[in-house]
Formats: C-alpha cells, sequence, structure tokens
C-alpha cells in the first residue's frame, strides 16, 4: 500500500505542473465548480473578502493566521503587477481588521517567472508597504531551480525589510548550508519539508533521515535565538520539538495548513504555545490542492465525497 501510495502522489505532483490540464479545467463549466469543491477543504474562498472573513474567525479563537493570495508562474509582468497590488490590498486590510496576521507569497508570483528585477521591486515595494502598517511578510519556497533566486532575492530585501521572513524547505540537501546564512538575517524562517516532487540526489525522502535533518535545523535557530515558525504537520516531529523544550520558548511557533489536520493544532493552541495557520485564498488553487491530496491518502477520500455530493460538503473547519 505505501508503494502504491506514493506512486499516486507522485502522479498528483505531476499532474499538478499540467498547464494545458490546468487550462482546461479551470475553463471547464462543468469540472471546474466541482472541483473547487474539494479545494475549499483546503483554502479560505476565493476571494480577499473570503480570506479576512476566515482570518477574523480564527484569530478569535487564539490562532496567528499567514494570509496568502495563492498563485505561482506568473505568466506576464501586467499580471503580476496586478498581484502585487492584491497582495498590497491584503496588507491594508489585515491593518484596518488589527489582525495578529502575517502575508505570504510565492515570489513566482509576483515576478520571478517573468524577470527576476520584477520580483525584487515588488518584494520591495510589499515589505514597505507591509513594515509601515506593522506586518510580516514571508516568503515562500518553490521548487529547487528557484530556489538560488529565491534566497538571494530574500537577503537584498531582508537588508532594508526586517519584517520579511523566508522558508526552507528541509528535505533539500542544500538546506543546512543555506539556514546557516540565512541566520545572519533578522526574518522569521519558517521550516517545512518540502511538497515538490525532486530528484533524489538533491532532496531527501520522507522518513526518519528527513525528521531529524528538520529538528537539527530548528535546533540551529533556536541556539541563535533566531525567530522560528515550526511548519509541519508530523506528530513526532513536533513531539520531539516539544520535548526539547522549543515550543516553551518565545520566538517560537507551530505551523498548520488550513484544513489539514486541524485537531493537531488546537491543542498545542490550548496548552498555550503560540499555533498558526497557513490560510489561502484566490482562484489559482489547483497545484495547491494536487498537493494537499499527495500529502495524505485520506484527503483523496475527502475530496471524492465533496465532489460527488456537491450539495451537501460541509467545510467548517474545527480548530
Amino acid at each position: 500500500m505505501m508503494e502504491m501510495e506514493k506512486r499516486a502522489a507522485d502522479a498528483l505532483k505531476s499532474i499538478a505542473r499540467n498547464q494545458q490540464l490546468k487550462a482546461y479545467l479551470s475553463q471547464s463549466e462543468v469540472m471546474y465548480p466541482v472541483l473547487l469543491q474539494a479545494a475549499k477543504r483546503f483554502i479560505a474562498g476565493e476571494t480577499r473578502e473570503e480570506g479576512i472573513q476566515q482570518s477574523k474567525l480564527l484569530a478569535s479563537r487564539g490562532y496567528r493566521v499567514s494570509i496568502e493570495y495563492i498563485g505561482e508562474n506568473t505568466p506576464s509582468a501586467e499580471d503580476c503587477v496586478k498581484a502585487r497590488e492584491e497582495f498590497a490590498a491584503l496588507i491594508k486590510e489585515i491593518a484596518r481588521e488589527s489582525l495578529e496576521a502575517a502575508v505570504c507569497l510565492d515570489l513566482s508570483h509576483i515576478g520571478l517567472t517573468v524577470d527576476r528585477g520584477l520580483a525584487a521591486d515588488n518584494i520591495n515595494i510589499l515589505a514597505k508597504e507591509g513594515r509601515e502598517h506593522g506586518i510580516s511578510i514571508m516568503v515562500s519556497m518553490e521548487e529547487s531551480s528557484k530556489t538560488s533566486d529565491i534566497i538571494q532575492i530574500y537577503k537584498e530585501a531582508a537588508k532594508n525589510h526586517p519584517n520579511v521572513g523566508i522558508t526552507v524547505q528541509a528535505y533539500l540537501q542544500r538546506s543546512l548550508d543555506d539556514l546557516k546564512e540565512l541566520l545572519r538575517f533578522p526574518g522569521k524562517i519558517r521550516i517545512v519539508k518540502g511538497a515538490y516532487r525532486e530528484q533524489p540526489e538533491i532532496a531527501a525522502g520522507r522518513g526518519s533521515e528527513l525528521n531529524e535533518r528538520f529538528l537539527e535545523m530548528v535546533d540551529l535557530c533556536v541556539k541563535d535565538k533566531h525567530p522560528v515558525s515550526i511548519a509541519t504537520h508530523d506528530e513526532a516531529v513536533l513531539h520531539s520539538a516539544m520535548a526539547r523544550g522549543y515550543l516553551d520558548l518565545p520566538f517560537v511557533e507551530t505551523e498548520m495548513l488550513y484544513g489539514v489536520k486541524a485537531e493537531w493544532l488546537k491543542p498545542f493552541k490550548d496548552k498555550g504555545y503560540p499555533a498558526r495557520v497557513y490560510l489561502p485564498y484566490g482562484t489559482d488553487w489547483f497545484l495547491y490542492l494536487c498537493h494537499r491530496l499527495a500529502e495524505h491518502a485520506p484527503n483523496i477520500y475527502g475530496a471524492i465525497a465533496d465532489m460527488v455530493n456537491v450539495h451537501e460538503a460541509r467545510h467548517e473547519i474545527r480548530y
């Protein structure tokens, strides 16, 4: 069964990158609304208003929130500017609502696929906007082919904007060295395992070796007293972090994805540990949905049930 699940996960990750299929589904009057029902398990909705509304609900229950206008690999400079403007509007709305929230983004959503300089300009504009409103910006990590550019653009932005943080993927062989360099910059570091399909020579597979590397990276941040987000749903990793006393430190938080094993985050919040929910919204959810289904087999069963029982689908997440 494990081998079958791995093959299915690899297939879903390949489907996620199929631009022709994505374009077809996004324009299909039949398939789009059906798949959207499945996606709504993992996204707040398709509009900023829905993202803010769900964020307010989570905040009222004691959670921190990271909100992302979801998207990546934006194909034109014009669309990159539109994405930047949406992020700027999101920052202003978070400030108006006095939310305990940060903003997450992919650099390829705001220019990296089109022009490196465009991405650098846009992240600086948003970082300045966020700093003026006291809001942090978290740069997400993407495929390994983009890692060097993402890190370099982050470093340049972080020199002037300490409110900008960065994500590091523990499964990449290079990440320990990257982390040691990133600790020289003030922004929060979010450590994740990594969700993209990568070649085995550059990325470790899931298992005890990856868990130990993940914890080693957290340990480096803790020793440096550097703000860090432990972003994982792995119970073994979380309980190890708790046993080591990491979660008792004021600069350490746990973070989980909206709609994924929600019942696991609540106990940490109830114990007084800072608990953050990553909450995306927007219409470009296809790749994100495929990755969520690939990560955890029961998510596929829930998605099928939602797609078949459209009128009965419920997405009230019990945090």
